[in-house]
């Protein structure tokens, strides 16, 4: 059995992720900048120090993982800004292009020789990301990044089809954690419908935009 590789996992979505796949009898590998107690409590694999928005990090992660077989590549790690036309941040905005977009880009890549016929690549976007859904405005730099990580999902399905690897689009819904400012449905909660929407993940699903608590495809 190979490993789970879970992105952003010292809070979080990406700890609940931890907990759950370890309780299932999973093999973890938890990724993040700088590891937590509650994390460190876990009997995971841990590789701090990563951060994904850096290339020359991204590269050490896909050295240190050397010779290791990933069953499922996780990529949670995300930051969430406010920015309205009145308070633009541009700098906000490339952080979070960097941070949500080409993360998980640079991420998959890089483990991408670890990855096996039968694995699979999941990305914890938004529905914020979907330009039909957009009926508010605002949080241009969110919104923008989880688009452009939804047109990557989507080029990583058909680029990934020949190998045998089904990729996986998941918004979770709005979540209770320090991102949100705890608005939200429980973490519990939420990864328990990621990781239904995992095991239901098939090649003939790959590239779906989908709703965990639903189960419905969402509109680009």
């Amino acid at each position: 059995m190979g490993f789970t590789l879970v992105t952003g996992a010292n809070r979080g979505i990406g700890l609940e992720l931890c907990k759950q796949l370890k309780a299932r009898g999973a093999n973890v590998i938890g990724v993040c900048r700088k590891g937590s107690t509650e994390l460190d409590a876990l009997d995971v694999r841990i590789e701090p120090g990563i951060d994904v928005s850096d290339a020359g990090s991204v590269e050490q992660l896909g050295k240190r993982l050397a010779g290791v077989e990933i069953d499922v590549l996780i990529n949670n790690a995300g930051v969430l800004q406010p920015g309205d036309l009145d308070r633009m941040s541009f700098k906000g905005i490339e952080q979070q292009f960097a941070i949500n977009a080409l993360g998980p880009l640079r991420v998959t890549t890089a483990l991408l020789p670890l990855l096996h016929d039968g694995s699979k690549v999941v990305i914890v976007t938004s529905r914020m990301g979907s330009m039909a859904d957009n009926g508010s405005g605002g949080y241009y730099g969110y919104r923008m990044s989880k688009a452009a990580v939804n047109a990557a999902g989507v080029s990583l399905a058909h680029d990934l089809k020949g190998r045998g690897i089904a990729v996986g689009l998941f918004h979770p819904g709005m979540v209770a954690t320090e991102m949100t400012g705890k608005n939200g449905i429980p973490a519990e909660e939420a990864v328990r419908g990621i990781l239904a929407q995992i095991d239901a993940l098939t090649m003939e699903r790959s590239g779906r935009f989908t709703h965990v608590g639903t189960g419905e495809e969402l509109p680009w």
